[in-house]
């Protein structure tokens, strides 16, 4: 009798919303299986793009997993744990996005029968985790080095994986021109980590063939002044000087005080304005430099100066543009005019001033240094040159870490197969529960070749099967086999060239797998409500901050507090 009489006990606010138990779990499980099936068809070379339109009004064409997930906008709690792998397989490998979102999903949709039929989840995490050890190992043991190739031998695997990244975008029908000209930017920055030392420029019309790499830096001609016209645009092995100063006529500090006795002694002030900017150009001819670039705006005067004396100048450079020319001429950015000396100043074999479709270019060619190189990007719509330029981030990316970490292996779902028929292999020496979830992370390994066969159009129930006969013979010369795009069939990758490096299903795996157990380990969701009085309260105590600060405003100068 006295249970019944005990008070309830209320722990969470009123109106806290806690759901909790298996059919939490089972809900985060579909909403990210949902995710995933909004990026699925985008996977492979025949995979489909997405048109996303956000409130602003700005359109994105879009096949890239990474920019897909990011655009989406997703609200729910569990699923925005996919959003974040893709975000970092993008950043860590920058391919493989969709592939990842995909198999966290499947490896989930796997667990989900499980789970119904009241297994706990961390037997399921357990399991899979032992998965996926075993099947990284796999790929280290499957993988193909490149190391200690000549450089061409080097450069033509390198195109070869640009080429199988490029494949799934929407410039996949000039793969080879792209991957060659990806490869060449690559190895023109060297051991060089920074991105940004590659630039890529977008220029509006043409059609893609027309796109070029200059080994060295390109960028828009700037705004410039009268007298610009007679400044000679070529120049052969250039002495460039790189500053961060105005050479502009201005008035020394707006808020300096003269006072003049005689109005005669304006005329001096005056004087000595145009005597400092004199000068400073003086300077900068007597440098012996035939380029000047500066941060800072280069005035009508200084132009003029230049110009009768046949050096090309450019000002307000952007400060990446600027940086990448100190990196590639091995000039040096100078804060000051004064003590130019030949160390500082960059070369460069040729100088040009171009017109690329409507735009003029300042391009840099041939630098001593050469730890930089810019793609200028050409193309119809601006939203196909914007996907291009993230297809080739892609491309550039991969081929880095193929560089860095020299191991392939096959792609076109080959290697997902040959994992696949490992670990269910291994299942079998397992006795116990963990036998079946370990099947089950083998089968969701499928979704890879599967997607890919039902992008394309084929039949995928009759590619599989073909595969996993193929990847079942004892000799092992199955493991390089994949879907074969082209015919419908499937066909050695390898011999193909259907190539990926290591490290992205490496990390695909791992990221997949760490996001499907942290997904089946919440068993419960907390959502504490932000409560009117809550915020009623909240607003009052601003408003009364407000008064009591208004109290000081009346007090004398000298009162005391």
């Amino acid at each position: 009798m006295s249970a019944m009489l005990q008070p309830q006990i209320i722990l969470l606010k009123e109106g806290t919303d806690t759901s909790q138990g298996k059919p939490q779990l089972v809900s985060n499980i579909n909403a990210c299986t949902a995710v995933a099936d909004v990026v699925r068809t985008t996977l492979g070379p025949r995979g489909m793009d997405k048109l996303i339109h956000d409130d602003k009004g700005s359109v994105t064409i879009s096949n890239d997993g990474a920019t897909i997930m990011k655009l989406l906008d997703i609200v729910h709690p569990a699923a925005k744990i996919l959003v974040d792998i893709a975000k970092s397989q993008d950043s860590e490998v920058g391919d493989g996005t969709t592939t990842v979102v995909l198999l966290a999903a499947e490896f989930l949709r796997e667990a989900k029968p499980f789970i119904e039929d009241g297994v706990h989840s961390q037997n399921l995490i357990r399991s899979y985790r032992t998965a996926c050890t075993l099947a990284i190992e796999k790929i280290k043991e499957l993988a193909v080095s490149i190391e200690g190739k000549s450089l061409e031998e080097k450069k033509n695997l390198l195109g070869k994986c640009a080429a199988t990244t490029l494949s799934s975008k929407l410039i996949g029908g000039e793969k080879e021109f792209f991957a060659s000209m990806v490869v060449d930017a690559v190895i023109a920055i060297g051991t060089d980590d920074r991105l940004n030392m590659i630039g890529i420029k977008k220029v509006p019309g043409g059609n893609m063939r027309d796109s070029f790499l200059v080994n060295g830096v390109a960028f828009k001609k700037t705004f410039s002044y009268a007298g610009f016209e007679q400044q000679p645009k070529k120049f052969l092995d250039p002495k460039i000087l790189l500053l961060n100063v105005e050479l502009e006529l201005k008035s020394e500090k707006e808020n300096a005080e003269i006072r003049l006795s005689d109005p005669s002694q304006y005329q001096s002030i005056v004087d000595a304005e145009w005597n400092i900017i004199y000068d400073k150009l003086d300077k900068c001819v007597q440098s012996g430099a035939k380029v000047v670039l500066s941060r800072l705006a280069i005035g009508d005067l200084a132009t003029q100066y230049f110009a009768d004396r046949d050096i090309f100048c450019a000002g307000r450079v952007a400060e990446e543009d600027l940086k990448r020319v100190a990196a590639a001429t091995g000039g040096t950015v100078q804060t000051s005019v004064n003590n130019i000396i030949d160390e500082v100043l960059g070369t460069c074999e040729i100088f040009e001033e171009r017109q690329v479709g409507n735009e003029r270019f300042n391009i840099f060619n041939g630098c001593p240094s050469g730890q930089t190189a810019t793609i200028v990007l050409r193309g119809g719509a601006d939203q196909f040159i914007e996907e291009a330029e993230r297809s080739l981030h892609d491309a550039i990316m991969i081929v880095r870490r193929a560089l860095k970490n020299s191991t392939v292996v096959a792609g076109g779902g080959a290697i997902d197969m040959e994992i696949s028929r490992y670990l269910r292999q291994h299942a079998r020496t397992i006795a116990g529960k963990s036998q079946l979830f370990i099947n089950s992370y083998a089968k969701a390994l499928e979704v890879i070749p599967r997607q890919l066969c039902d992008n394309a159009g084929f039949d995928a129930t009759d590619v599989l099967n073909k595969l996993r006969q193929k990847h079942a013979l004892a000799t092992g010369e199955g493991a390089p086999f994949g879907v074969d795009i082209a015919t419908g069939g499937i066909a050695d990758s390898f011999a193909n060239f259907v190539w990926e490096p290591a490290v992205v299903k490496i990390n695909a795996i791992n990221a997949a797998t760490e996001a499907a157990c942290l997904v089946l380990s919440v068993d419960e969701t907390v959502k504490n409500p932000k409560s009117e009085s809550a915020q009623g309260e909240a607003a009052a105590s601003a408003m009364g901050g407000r008064g009591r600060g208004g109290g000081f405003r009346g007090r004398g100068r000298g009162m005391r507090r």
